[in-house]
């Protein structure tokens, strides 16, 4: 499919309302009564490695587009692309099978008390404050990068810098906070 000429600012509209809107819907569903076939508890681990290699490949990319390396940058863009889908995807399957955890419930009872409120006061407010800048720049992050790949696919290279200005350093905060909101949150899995 050519799509240098073709516009799709509708399709990209869609998807990049649809995903947040399903995984908002995914955290008020009950959860099935079904087994998943795995070990969904490992799926943090895994979400955790998945942001850490796609932080290590914008880095990549920044590097070998600012050497003139367009293939090489091409590459590991489309790599980092492929691994937030599959992100997105075994996210939507860990939260589909599981509650949420609670950060500071070191009892793993699904309530945070006082005694354990009071362990964790002082964190508390940092890990909030990452996770909810996360999750807002998440969502930013989907028109974002959509719209700058399409750009680089279209070969409107002068919309495609402009924009990936903008995508670049949210995309890897993102993609850097989500590993630190799992090593913030891990001890209470």
């Amino acid at each position: 499919m050519d799509i240098r000429n073709k516009s799709l600012n509708l399709p990209i509209a869609i998807i990049s309302v649809a995903i947040p809107v399903l995984v908002a819907i995914l955290f008020y569903l009950p959860r099935p009564h079904i087994e998943a076939g795995f070990n969904v508890y490992i799926l943090p681990l895994f979400h955790a490695i998945l942001n850490s290699a796609t932080a290590v490949l914008l880095l990549g990319s920044l590097y070998f587009i600012r050497r003139g390396q367009i293939k090489a940058h091409k590459i590991t863009n489309l790599i980092a692309v492929a691994l937030s889908a599959i992100f997105l995807l075994s996210y939507v399957t860990y939260h589909f099978f599981t509650e949420s955890t609670k950060y500071g419930d070191s009892n793993h009872d699904g309530i945070v008390d006082a005694t354990e409120k009071a362990l964790v006061s002082g964190s508390a407010y940092l890990y909030y404050f990452i996770l909810l800048s996360h999750i807002l720049l998440a969502i930013i992050i989907v028109p974002l990068v959509l719209f700058t790949l399409l750009r680089g696919f279209q070969s409107d290279f002068v919309k495609h810098k402009k924009i990936a200005r903008i995508t670049w350093p949210i995309w890897f905060y993102v993609a850097v906070t989500g590993v630190i909101v799992y090593i913030m949150i891990s001890p209470y899995y």
